[in-house]
């Protein structure tokens, strides 16, 4: 089974991640959900990247605001790809998502939108579709159901349109 870790920076980012964690788990995906601190507990921080290919985990969404260094710091240390999600707190959450998308060569972190964790578990999913295949049906269908829900509300708009 394929296996991610959702790492916030702090507990108050949980409620912008809940849809990313709904999402990986309608994927099948096993998640493994931990609060890691790049700046309060930076040693700790390094080690879970370090031991995240051991451990199993496959790709690592990491979450976190202002300052946001958490995706690059365990970027860093493991060759596991990192996903970031800029998580807004102060400025808009621009300072999030320029700490999270500038990093230096060597070291990237693909980066979604700010509080965009539902795009941090279609990459993630997308990414470990080219090892598991039943990942690719599942990302198939979910494009469906979107584009089947477009379909409604055009449907929907077109009638309201007709009774002005």
């Amino acid at each position: 089974m394929a296996k991610v870790a959702v790492v916030m920076g702090s507990d108050s980012d949980f409620e912008k991640l809940k849809g990313c964690i709904t999402k990986l788990k309608g994927f099948k995906i096993d998640v493994d959900v931990n609060v890691i601190s790049a700046h309060r507990t930076p040693e700790r921080a390094a080690e879970f990247a370090r031991n995240a290919e051991k451990n199993g985990i496959e790709v690592i969404i990491c979450a976190a605001g202002m300052a946001a260094h958490l995706g690059g710091v365990m970027a860093a240390h493991t060759v596991v790809p990192v996903i970031g999600i800029p998580i807004k707190s102060t400025f808009d959450g621009m300072d999030a998502l320029l700490a999270t998308v500038q990093m230096p060569p060597g070291i990237p972190v693909a980066t979604v939108g700010v509080d965009n964790g539902t795009n941090a578990a279609i990459l993630a999913a997308q990414i470990l579709s080219l090892k598991y295949d039943d990942l690719k049906d599942a990302l198939r269908a979910d494009k469906e159901r979107m584009a089947a829900g477009v379909a409604e509300k055009d449907l929907k708009v077109k009638q309201l349109a007709a009774e002005l």
